[in-house]
């Protein structure tokens, strides 16, 4: 998944479109980032089982917690530091 996938998918959760960002995010099982993002559209849904789940598969599981809005511009803050 590309970087830029990741920030639409970022910018759609944070515009209140869940179902595009999950549409981005929901296929690519490989890539921790999406992962990470996964878990937080899981977390705004309510469906906090599935949220711990997508936690864990991204090695993530710590920030479960977190509240939504400030967690994806956290993934945003480490998508901008990485190449790609």
């Amino acid at each position: 998944m590309t970087k830029a996938e990741l920030l639409t998918a970022i910018d759609a959760a944070l515009a209140g479109r869940w179902d595009e960002a999950h549409g981005i995010v929901q296929d690519d099982e490989a890539d921790a980032t999406a992962c990470w993002i996964h878990a937080v559209l899981h977390a705004i849904e309510g469906d906090h089982g599935n949220a711990r789940y997508w936690f864990a598969k991204a090695g993530k599981l710590d920030r479960a917690d977190n509240a939504p809005p400030a967690e994806l511009e956290a993934i945003r803050a480490t998508l901008m530091t990485t190449s790609s």
